[in-house]
C-alpha cells in the first residue's frame, strides 16, 4: 500500500515509522526541513518538504498514486484541505484527517465530512480520545492503562507491582494452582525500563510493571489478585481545562455521578466557559502551580490528580506537588517519551502520551478487515491486536503450542461467541474467534501473514 503523511511531527513520525516496518511505501510532507531531514535519515523514506495541502507538493509525493492520505499536520484546516486535495485532484481512495477544534465536530454539522463536502473517511480527535482514556483510569484506581476489546468484553491493563502484591515472586506457570478461580494471562512486563512478554517460569518483582488480559466480568477478581481495589475515584481534581480537560470532567459527570469534581484554569474567560457549559464540575480559577489553589481545591485529600494543560512541565510539576500534599495518584499528560522512564520514580503513577493515543487510533482504521482493533504499546516495543480468525487463515486449526511464538507474541484471550476463552497451549483457534493477541514490533508482519486469508476466499 502507498500512504501518504501530511505532517512529520511526534504523530506523523510514529505512524510513517509503523507504516514502512510493516513494509508499506510511505512518502512523508513537513514544511520544516529539520523534520523533512530527520525522516529522511532516521526512517529510509521518501520525505517532501512543502505545504501539505498544496496541489503541486501533494503531486510530488505521489498522491496520483496513492491508495491513502494520512494528515496529521498542526493545523485542522490544513489536514482537511489536504483531504479534499486529495480527493478531488488525485482520487485518493482513503483519507484521514486529524482534527482538534471541536467546532468542526459539533453534532450539529455532522454531514460536515461527507463525500460530498468534504470527504474525509476517518477524523481522529486526539483530545476526545485522551479523554476517554483518563476516565477510564479513574474508574479503576490502580491501573497504568485500560485498552477495550470486543465490545469492552475483554480488557488489557497496566498495573505496578509492589513487595505487597499477593502474586509477587510466583512463577506464571503456578498462578492456575494458587488461584484456582483467577483467569488471566501476563502478557508483558516493563522491568526497569525493559520491555519483555513472559514465558511460564518468569516472575513477577517489586517495581515490576505487569500487563495482563483478562475478561471484563473478572476484573474484581483479578485486581484483587494485584491487591488493588475497584473502587472508582470519589474525589479528582482536573488541571487544565483545555479541550482535554473539559471533556474529561463531562465524561466523570456522565460516568461516575457520585464523584466530587474540581477543574483548575488559569485563563479567567476558559473558566468562564467551562463552568458554564459544565454540570455539577466546580470551576476554580488560577494557576495551579500555586499551593493555595490546590488547597482551595482540596487535593490532598483527592484520590487523584489529573493534569492535562498543554504543557507537560507544568504537568508533571503539579502532578508531583499533589501527591507530597497528600493526593493518592497523580496523572499527567505529556508528549516526551523519555519521561515516561522517570515519572514512576518522582511520584507520577501514570503517564498519558497522546501522541500514542492517537497513533493507535489511526493504525486501528489502517489495519481494518480482520484486524478488528489494534494499539500501540510503550512507544512502539509491542502492538496489542484485537484479530479475526477468518475460515482460511493459516492460523486456523493450530494448537497455540503449534505456532511457536516464544517470547515474540502472546495470545492473552479469545472471545468465542459470547465466551471469553482463556487460551492453553493446547488450544485450538477456530473460525470466527476473535483473538487478542500481543506481539513485539519484529513479530508483527509474520502475526498479520498468519492473520491472512487466500486470494480466492474473496472470489
Amino acid at each position: 500500500m502507498r500512504v501518504v503523511v501530511c505532517g512529520a511531527g511526534l504523530v506523523g513520525f510514529n505512524i510513517a515509522r509503523y507504516l514502512a516496518r510493516a513494509g508499506h511505501d510511505v512518502t512523508v510532507i513537513d514544511q520544516r526541513p529539520e523534520l523533512v531531514q530527520k525522516i529522511g535519515e532516521t526512517l529510509d523514506i521518501r520525505a517532501v518538504q512543502g505545504h501539505a495541502s498544496l496541489p503541486h507538493v501533494l503531486e510530488e509525493a505521489g498522491a496520483a498514486d496513492a491508495d491513502m492520505l494520512i494528515a496529521v499536520t498542526h493545523h485542522d484546516e490544513v489536514n482537511m484541505v489536504a483531504c479534499q486535495v486529495a480527493h478531488s485532484l488525485f482520487g485518493v481512495p482513503t483519507r484521514i484527517a486529524r482534527v482538534r477544534e471541536q467546532a468542526y465536530l459539533d453534532p450539529r454539522w455532522q454531514d460536515l465530512f461527507r463525500r460530498e463536502h468534504m470527504p474525509i473517511d476517518l477524523v481522529i480527535s486526539p483530545e476526545v480520545e485522551v479523554a476517554h482514556a483518563a476516565a477510564r483510569l479513574l474508574q479503576l484506581p490502580g491501573a497504568l492503562a485500560i485498552i477495550p476489546f470486543a465490545g469492552d468484553r475483554v480488557r488489557c491493563v497496566a498495573v505496578r507491582c509492589s513487595a505487597e502484591t499477593p502474586i509477587i515472586d510466583q512463577p506464571l506457570r503456578h498462578l492456575t494452582q494458587l488461584f484456582p478461580r483467577l483467569r488471566v494471562v501476563i502478557v508483558g512486563i516493563v522491568r526497569e525500563g525493559r520491555f519483555f512478554i513472559p514465558d511460564p517460569d518468569d516472575r513477577l518483582l517489586p517495581g515490576d510493571e505487569a500487563w495482563f488480559v483478562a475478561a471484563t466480568d473478572h476484573m474484581d477478581r483479578v485486581l484483587r489478585a494485584f491487591g488493588l481495589e475497584r473502587e472508582a475515584s470519589e474525589r479528582v481534581v482536573v488541571v487544565g481545562a483545555g479541550n482535554i480537560g473539559f471533556y474529561l470532567a463531562r465524561d466523570l459527570e456522565q460516568q461516575l455521578p457520585r464523584t466530587s469534581i474540581r477543574l483548575l484554569e488559569r485563563n479567567p474567560a476558559r473558566a468562564e466557559w467551562v463552568a458554564g457549559h459544565l454540570g455539577r464540575a466546580t470551576v476554580l480559577c488560577g494557576d495551579a502551580r500555586e499551593e493555595e489553589l490546590l488547597e482551595e481545591a482540596h487535593v490532598g485529600t483527592a484520590e487523584a490528580v489529573v493534569c492535562v494543560t498543554d504543557d507537560e512541565e507544568i504537568n508533571i510539576m503539579v502532578g508531583v506537588l499533589a501527591k507530597q500534599m497528600g493526593c493518592r495518584r497523580a496523572i499527567a499528560l505529556h508528549n516526551n517519551p523519555n519521561y515516561r522512564r522517570v515519572m514512576p520514580h518522582i511520584g507520577i503513577d501514570v503517564a498519558l502520551n497522546p501522541r500514542e493515543i492517537t497513533v493507535s487510533s489511526i493504525l486501528q482504521y489502517v489495519r481494518r478487515g480482520r484486524i478488528r482493533a489494534v494499539h500501540t504499546l510503550l512507544d512502539g516495543e509491542a502492538e496489542i491486536y484485537e484479530l479475526e480468525a477468518l475460515e482460511t487463515s493459516p492460523v486456523i486449526g493450530r494448537t497455540l503450542r503449534d505456532l511457536r511464538f516464544g517470547r515474540s507474541a502472546i495470545v492473552g484471550a479469545i472471545v468465542r461467541g459470547e465466551e471469553v476463552v482463556v487460551p492453553r497451549a493446547d488450544t485450538v483457534i477456530a473460525p470466527a474467534d476473535r483473538v487478542i493477541l500481543l506481539a513485539r514490533s519484529e513479530a508483527i508482519p509474520r502475526i498479520e501473514r498468519l492473520f491472512a486469508v487466500r486470494a480466492d476466499y474473496f472470489g
